[in-house]
Parts: C-alpha cells; structure tokens; sequence
C-alpha cells in the first residue's frame, strides 16, 4: 500500500514514520506537515530518501485533497497538542483538530480511501486516584480542556463519517508516550532537559497526577497491528498499563541523571489539571495479539535519557523557546 502520514514530523508521527520504513512494508511513503514550533524535520532525516516530504496543512483541503487521491491509506497525527497552549489560545486547536480531520474524511470519502484517526485518552476526562477502575472502548467522552475537547470532536467526525458516509475508518485512544523526538514542552523531555543544563524540574500542583505511560515505539507497533488488521469501524485503546505519578517519574530521572531525589520544584497547578489516566488494552491484545515490549519503565527511561543526552542540537532552540513561555505563564 502507499500511505500517507499527517504529522509526519512530530513525535509520534516521525517515530511512526522511521518504523514504516524499516518494515518495508509500504510502497510509497507521504509524509505532509505544517512544520509548526513542535515538529522538527530533522527528525525524518534518517529517512529522507526513501519518503516524500511536503510542507502543508491538514487545513488545506485542496492540498489534502491531491495527496490523498495518491495513497491507499492515511494515517492522522496531526493535531496541535499541548494543554497549556489550548488553555491560552484554543483557535489553532480547532484548525488542526477539527478543520483539519474534516478535510481528511472529506477527501478519504471522495477517493474512497482508508483512513486511521490517532486520538487520546484524554478524551475520556480522568480518573479519581483512588478509582479502580480504567479507560475502555466504552467509556464516555468528558473532556476537560480545549486540546481534549477538538479531540474528542474529531473522534466523533470520524464516526459519524464512518456511519453517515461508509467511510472505512478505525480510531485508537492512547495514553501517554514517551521516548526520543518529543518536543521539550512536554512533561518527561522538560524534565531531561531541565537537568541537563542545571535547572531544577518542575511539577505542577503536588505532583500526584498519574498517567499511564507507554513508549513511542509500542505505541506505533500498535497502530501499525490496526492499520493492517484491524476491523473498519472499530475503535482500539492502547496503553501498556503502566500508571505512575509524576513525582515518581521525577524522582526515577533524578536518579538516572545522578541528582538527589528530592531536587525539584513544585509550581502552580494547570487549570483543569485532569488526576489520573488509565487505559484497559484488552480489545487490542485479544483482537490483534499487539503487547507492549517495553515493560521496564526504568530501561525506557534511561533510554530516552540517553537520546536527549546525544542530541542536544535537536531540542536546545526548542527549548529556549518553550521556557519563555512557561516564564510567562508562571510555570
């Protein structure tokens, strides 16, 4: 098949990208992004002759159009992403998240061609701490911020396109990634590079908030199981089951990094800070036989670590950048 990946050139994206490559299981690999403050692409330069890169907006639907019309498949990641940015001006989250997969299923649906939607679990709102219980394919949507809420509003587009339209659409939720290519505006990269240069790490509010965890490169095995074998119309929930509170996150880094433990900093909360995600991926290990291989957080950890350590010319302009913004925000 050829495919087409939006976003190509962010983190999940470009990781989702180099692995398409290696499999070469793919003819021709189209990769588009609008190469905003979080995509970097350097990041496909391990790949650079074996795709096509094009510079351009999902919100350009005859730009859309022409790609789609040329590929078999299309994989979406593109999406504006991060919380404090929607908190402080959620337009650009409507451009990406909303406009964009309209112009996507507009254009799958003409060409009649297949689409995966890449989503997140932060559609489903949180979790109390205490609460047993976990994320699954039925789980109502009550998102809490607008980056959760466009999200939630594509994850609709997409089925009710899929209903409406016939369109052969599949969607998957994941919890949160970590690994190599992240922008430093996120929580595991900020802290790396923080320590890195000799700056405390930050945690918002009493860093009690747990996420569940799992590596870029699980993840994308995973939506490349859904590509290949999953059933049109369904909706996959990935995660590796592998809650852990900030702190600890923190702490575990600190210790990598050969700090004391205790060397952070508390700041203020972020407004609507949701308190715990957890996702149940037995649909996706029943269905599709997919299991995440990095199981040792501690190795993913030190891994990541490791990559953030060698490629200080990927993220020190970045990183600039993202710590005026949070001078300004106060966090």
């Amino acid at each position: 098949m050829d495919i087409l990946v939006t976003g190509g050139a962010g983190f999940i994206g470009s990781n989702y990208v180099l692995q398409v490559v290696a499999s070469g299981c793919y003819g021709r690999v189209v990769v588009i992004d609008s190469l905003s403050y979080a995509a970097n692409v350097a990041s496909l330069a391990p790949v650079a002759g074996a795709i096509e890169f094009v510079e351009g907006s999902t919100a350009d639907a005859a730009l859309v159009d022409r790609l789609v019309a040329g590929v078999d498949v299309v994989v979406n990641f593109a999406a504006e992403s991060h919380n404090d940015n929607s908190l402080n001006d959620p337009r650009p989250f409507l451009e990406s998240n909303i406009i964009g997969v309209w112009n996507l299923l507009e254009a799958v649906r003409r060409h009649g061609k297949r689409i995966h939607h890449v989503s997140t679990d932060e559609v489903f709102g949180d979790l109390q701490l205490d609460d047993p219980g976990r994320f699954t394919e039925g789980t109502a949507y009550r998102p809490s911020s607008p980056y959760s809420a466009t999200k939630a509003g594509a994850d609709h587009l997409v089925r009710a396109w899929a209903r409406s339209f016939g369109v052969r659409a599949t969607i998957s939720n994941c919890s949160n990634n970590y690994g190599p290519r992240q922008h430093v505006e996120k929580f595991i990269p900020r802290q790396i590079t923080n320590i890195l240069l000799g700056e405390k790490p930050k945690i918002y509010g009493t860093g009690k908030n747990v996420r569940d965890w799992i590596h870029v490169e699980d993840h994308n095995r995973a939506l490349e199981a859904i590509v290949e074998r999953g059933r049109v119309g369904e909706t996959y929930l990935i995660g590796a089951e592998c809650e852990v509170d900030n702190v600890t996150i923190v702490r575990a880094l600190l210790r990598i990094m050969g700090k004391p433990e205790d060397w952070f900093e508390f700041v203020s909360d972020r407004p609507g800070h949701d308190l715990r995600y957890a996702i149940d991926p037995g649909k996706i290990v029943t269905e599709l036989g997919w299991g995440p291989e990095f199981q040792d957080l501690q190795a993913g950890l030190e891994a990541t670590v490791a990559w953030y350590s060698d490629n200080e010319q990927w993220w020190a302009a970045a990183k600039t950048a993202a710590e005026k913004v949070y001078a300004v925000i106060g966090r």
